[in-house]
């Protein structure tokens, strides 16, 4: 197909160029005749050569009409005499005669400054498959243009993907993170209540022994055992109730505290029950917790059972203390 579309464009251009040379051979050769054309009297005679086929049916008409006849000329004049030998005079010139005015169909046709250019005539041989080739090229433009938008979209869906993945890790880094802050948080906190619950236990067990050597002191001066000291064990055992009483009302079991457990506890008091201090002996079970629960209690029930038994009163209580519910 492009052979062929090569083949007529090169006869369309041979074409042209011999209508170039035509007309330049036309135009010098009317120049080289007119510069060698001698002169004549008269002014030129122009034609114009018309095909008869290319007339209009009016035209044709006034052709096929029988002219109209010229009017006669008029009579020659008679002979007169011979004058005399004069100097010879010019022969008068009849004057001229009128034309026949020009009509429409026979004006004259300016020649065509420039030949006009030859159209090729279509090969509609080969117009289907011209038509086909076309449509094949428009359809794979169409489908590369498809392909590139796809691309197109196709890099942008991933761009968008690889920035939704970078900001998913770095909020999963920025989790972790806190997450490990807070566990280092954590570990710190939990490091610190085990170095106070230690400290405390430590100065619960140093308080202990210090009680334990001053009651074995005691024991040994003959005092009367704590909580009785005129031997009265009615009266004391019911001031030990008391004191269980008003300790219990204030105090919340905790869940690892079970029911029933003792705690062994001393109380140094005023006399009135207002309390100074309260340790725990080291057989007592109960944890950090459950101790600073009792401990609290003792110091909500303040000030503690006192009237109607002076007798009884000790400055430092031993309390074995019971869990129960209320």
């Amino acid at each position: 197909m492009r052979q062929q579309r090569a083949e007529t464009v090169r006869a369309v251009l041979l074409a042209l160029g011999l209508h170039v040379l035509l007309v330049l051979m036309l135009v010098f050769g009317l120049d080289w005749t007119r510069s060698r054309a001698e002169p004549a009297f008269g002014s030129p005679v122009s034609a114009d050569i018309i095909d008869p086929n290319a007339l209009s049916a009016a035209q044709r008409r006034a052709l096929a009409a029988e002219p109209e006849p010229l009017p006669d000329p008029p009579a020659p004049p008679e002979p007169l005499p011979e004058p005399e030998p004069e100097p010879v005079e010019q022969e008068t010139v009849p004057p001229p005669q009128p034309l026949p005015a020009p009509v429409p169909e026979d004006a004259p046709v300016e020649p065509q400054p420039q030949p006009q250019e030859r159209i090729p005539e279509p090969d509609t041989v080969d117009q289907d498959a011209a038509r086909r080739e076309a449509e094949s090229e428009l359809t794979a433009q169409r489908e590369q243009e498809a392909r590139r938008r796809q691309e197109q979209i196709d890099l942008t869906e991933r761009q968008r993907q690889e920035e939704a993945e970078q900001k998913r890790r770095l909020a999963q880094q920025q989790r972790e993170e806190e997450l490990r802050k807070l566990r280092a948080e954590r570990e710190r906190l939990r490091r610190e209540a085990e170095l106070s619950e230690q400290r405390l236990r430590q100065i619960a067990e140093a308080r202990a022994r210090q009680a334990a050597e001053q009651a074995a002191a005691s024991a040994q001066a003959a005092s009367p055992p704590p909580g009785r000291p005129d031997g009265s064990s009615d009266l004391a055992a019911r001031y030990a109730a008391a004191l269980q009483e008003a300790i219990a009302r204030q105090w919340t079991r905790p869940d690892n505290v079970p029911l029933g457990q003792r705690c062994r506890l001393y109380i140094t008091q005023l006399p009135g029950g207002e309390v100074l201090e309260v340790e725990f002996d080291p057989s007592c079970p109960y944890d950090a917790l459950g101790r600073r629960s009792v401990e609290a209690a003792v110091r909500r029930a303040a000030p503690l059972p006192y009237a109607g038994f002076e007798s009884v009163f000790n400055r430092r209580l031993n309390l074995n203390f019971t869990a129960q519910d209320r």
